[in-house]
């Protein structure tokens, strides 16, 4: 794919962001440029206290930067209200968590549906979509069982049909294999990449296992709040410096 000729997904320009604690203000984000294109499959990483969860945030449209621009699909986030954040994060954004953050109390197949009652998808539509999306993670057996009734691998394919939902812009995924043993981390992983191959997904996954790097199309490294190339060395300039630092996805 050449990036060129295809809009970002997501840009994020000199992104800032402080907490304020106080009389004490906490740099975390210090001016963080970055793109994800159509179809990438993009690994953010760092150690702890990198900025990275912060990012996640940002991203998910979780938590607002103190400066910057951030735009999902050509549109400026910051130009909207709560409420509409909300509608967005929900229809663009599948998000994935290490914890899978199923329901107990409900199905499979009515954990996939949930972000489509929030969109207010028609029930006869968001059941067909929920048992569509079981079939395409091989869970389309396991449907009337509950999370305590599947694996940790499964938990995690439903949680991505559950993401699939409302056919977002982009999956974003905070250390999915995190909680799981090698055997499954690697069926996981197998499984993104399926996904990315075969449904052109775009994928960002926030994970900090340096054993994954190499499974990225390109990886965008943080430390102390900004984006630095494989040395530790922060990258200066703009969005194409970044990309050609770190190898884009053609």
């Amino acid at each position: 794919m050449n990036s060129k000729n295809n809009s970002a997904v997501v840009r994020l320009d000199n992104i800032i962001k402080t907490y304020h604690l106080a009389t004490l203000d906490v740099p975390v984000l210090k001016g963080v440029n970055m793109a994800v294109w159509p179809g990438e499959f993009v690994g953010i990483m760092g150690t702890s206290g990198s900025g990275k969860s912060t990012l996640l945030n940002i991203l998910g449209l979780l938590d607002t930067p103190t400066d910057g621009k951030y735009q999902l699909d050509g549109q400026e986030v910051q130009s909207f209200s709560d409420s509409e954040l909300a509608v967005i994060r929900n229809l663009k954004i599948g998000f994935i968590f290490q914890s899978f953050n199923l329901f107990p109390h409900l199905t499979v197949e009515q954990n996939i549906e949930v972000p489509m009652v929030y969109a207010n998808m028609p029930k006869r539509e968001r059941i067909q979509r929920a048992r569509e999306l079981g079939e395409r993670v091989r869970l389309g057996h396991r449907l009337k069982h509950r999370p305590n009734e599947l694996s940790g691998g499964e938990c995690q394919r439903i949680a991505v049909a559950r993401a699939l939902g409302n056919r977002p812009s982009f999956l974003l995924a905070d250390e999915p294999t995190g909680n799981l043993d090698e055997k499954t981390s690697n069926q996981v992983m197998e499984f993104f990449h399926e996904l990315n191959r075969d449904a052109k997904m775009t994928i960002v996954m926030v994970t900090h296992n340096p054993a994954l790097e190499n499974t990225f199309h390109r990886v965008i490294h943080l430390r102390d709040g900004r984006v630095v190339d494989r040395n530790g060395d922060p990258i200066m300039g703009g969005h194409s410096s970044m990309e050609n630092s770190f190898g884009g996805h053609n």
